[in-house]
């Protein structure tokens, strides 16, 4: 879709272009070669709608002092359909200030591309995954997954608003030695059901849900796995508890707006061949070595701080080999851009998965690591405190039953992935402006009520084509159709950087903006012409809150 700031800036661009080539074919600035020419929105409202920083690029290779540059180049500007003037401030940046009328070009665009307003392509259909929470499923889902689960299905989202084909992954950890610390577990919770004084081993789990699975499955089956070899008694309780949590986890996500495509399983690799495979192509590459019965990886071959076991000296894969293998199979399906959210325990797992990517022959590039920073609670002002083994920790479940989805899903996306996040459980239940979520759906259920009036009193939503924008000329009318143009630019930004909180941030904004315009003036008046003005205004409003809230997968209410 098009953007209002995109056009005008690349309109602008191609015209500093046209003025460099002229000043350089008179001589007044001598160059080799041309710089890249970058337009930018200014931080500061009064260093204009559009500002460029290339008198200062010019400097050395023009060996002329960046202010003298900038005077050249806007002597020799032509100026552009919206251009009003051209100042030059400081050491030469170039400012630019825009006819007030080309901020209404959003407002039509908005109300005809409705729930595609702000839609991008600069994916252009490139393949990507994005692999996100892949808990061990041997538990609950805590606070750290929450958080994982809200960034990635938002990435996910933004990235499909932004012209990528997306597929989301959970990557099941169903092997391995939590596996089968998970079925100690569950034998010595089954045979303390059934009478015997059998304790759960100290690194083993020990929440209530082991015991709960114990149970339904003593339901099922009653103690006829009491007389069975303890193989059999384990791989049943397993298969049974795993098929159980993954149901669990299955459903808690999608409460949590979560959907996934593929959910992939760790034990189809070792299964199907994969891991050993994987191994040996490596072994082929020369990218591995053996030492003491085992087989490792040259990880610091690749810039690695220290080389890896693949196969331990008893024969078993570790890991790290299955998550090789893991990603090998990725890039096989034909995944472009594999973006992966880790905790930040795994932090120095980052550069040793990259260099196996490496190894394996493809760009390591491609492979992107969002680490994802802690997560701290808070009630009443204390921090509440979690931990797993014992099964002392608030569940995503409960947080969805204690403040809601819209708020989870918000808060635990307006913060940088790489930022400590502290979670104000007693904020986000607040129905009061402090609690952005609020003011963000209070913001749409505002519009909505206004709506409402409109049909109540028989009137219709204009035609923006028949409307006269320039009669909107108050400084937060002014300020919120400028806001709504810049929507298209935070989702392509927000793509690009891999940061939902932009949008988060952005319609918090929007939202100020809404409630001060609000506030300010009254939308449907005796004023035809401008109450058509206004109501096109806040329509273009509610549709561009609504866009941004679904890409966070948050409600857009229409009454609070």
């Amino acid at each position: 879709m098009s953007s209002v700031v995109e056009e005008i800036r690349s309109g602008l661009e191609k015209a500093l272009a046209d003025s460099l080539q002229v000043s350089r074919d008179s001589g007044q600035i001598r160059l080799d070669t041309l710089p890249e020419i970058t337009v930018e929105v200014p931080r500061e409202k009064g260093h204009g709608d559009f500002a460029a920083n290339l008198a200062l690029l010019l400097a050395k290779p023009a060996r002329m002092a960046p202010r003298r540059a900038a005077e050249i180049l806007v002597q020799n500007f032509a100026g552009g359909t919206w251009v009003e003037r051209v100042e030059i401030a400081g050491p030469g940046f170039i400012n630019f200030y825009l006819k007030p009328g080309w901020i209404y070009l959003a407002l039509p665009m908005v109300i005809s591309e409705g729930g595609s307003y702000g839609s991008v392509n600069i994916g252009q259909g490139r393949k990507v995954q994005v692999e996100f929470v892949s808990a061990n499923p041997t538990g609950l889902l805590h606070m750290g997954n929450a958080r994982g689960a809200a960034l990635g299905d938002s990435i996910a989202a933004i990235l499909i608003f932004a012209g990528y084909h997306v597929t989301r992954e959970f990557y099941i950890n169903d092997a391995g030695n939590q596996i089968e610390n998970f079925g100690l577990s569950l034998e010595a919770r089954y045979l303390q059901l059934n009478g015997q004084d059998i304790p759960v081993p100290e690194d083993g789990y020990h929440g209530e849900d082991i015991v709960a699975s114990c149970i339904s499955f003593r339901e099922k089956y009653g103690d006829s796995y009491t007389n069975v070899g303890a193989g059999e008694r384990r791989s049943a309780l397993v298969a049974f508890a795993l098929a159980e949590k993954l149901k669990f986890i299955k459903k808690v996500l999608s409460d949590f707006g979560v959907e996934y495509d593929t959910w992939f399983s760790e034990q189809s690799l070792h299964d199907s061949g994969a891991v050993l495979e994987t191994m040996e192509f490596l072994k082929d590459q020369g990218c591995t070595y053996e030492k003491e019965g085992a087989l490792w990886f040259k990880a610091t071959d690749f810039g690695a701080d220290k080389d890896e076991v693949l196969i331990r000296s008893n024969g078993l894969s570790t890991y790290f080999a299955a998550d090789i293998a893991y990603h090998r199979n990725k890039f096989l399906r034909g995944f472009e851009w594999i973006i992966d959210i880790w905790g930040a325990d795994h932090h120095g797992h980052v550069p040793r998965m990259k260099a196996a990517v490496q190894a394996l022959g493809y760009d390591p590039a491609a492979l992107e690591v969002i680490i994802m920073q802690l997560v701290r609670l808070y009630k009443g002002g204390e921090i509440v405190r979690m931990s797993k083994r014992s099964g002392q920790f608030v569940t995503l479940e409960e947080l969805i039953e204690e403040v809601g989805r819209d708020a989870a899903r918000y808060f635990f996306v307006m913060r940088s992935s790489d930022s400590h996040l502290d979670f104000d459980l007693d904020l986000a239940r607040a129905e009061t402006n402090e609690n952005p979520v609020y003011y963000i759906q209070y913001a749409h259920a505002r519009i909505c009520s206004i709506l409402r009036q409109l049909n109540e009193q028989g009137g219709q939503m204009p035609d923006p084509e028949n409307v006269d924008f320039s009669l909107l000329k108050e400084e937060y009318e002014l300020a919120l159709a400028r806001k709504l143009a810049d929507f298209p630019g935070e989702v392509a930004a927000a793509a690009t950087g891999l940061a939902p909180q932009r949008i988060a941030r952005y319609l918090h904004e929007l939202a100020g903006l809404l409630h001060s315009f609000y506030n300010s003036h009254r939308v449907i008046t005796q004023e035809q012409d401008l109450s058509a003005a206004r109501l096109v205004l806040v329509e273009a409003t509610r549709i561009t809150l609504e866009n941004g809230l679904g890409l966070l997968a948050i409600n857009a209410p229409e009454r609070m």
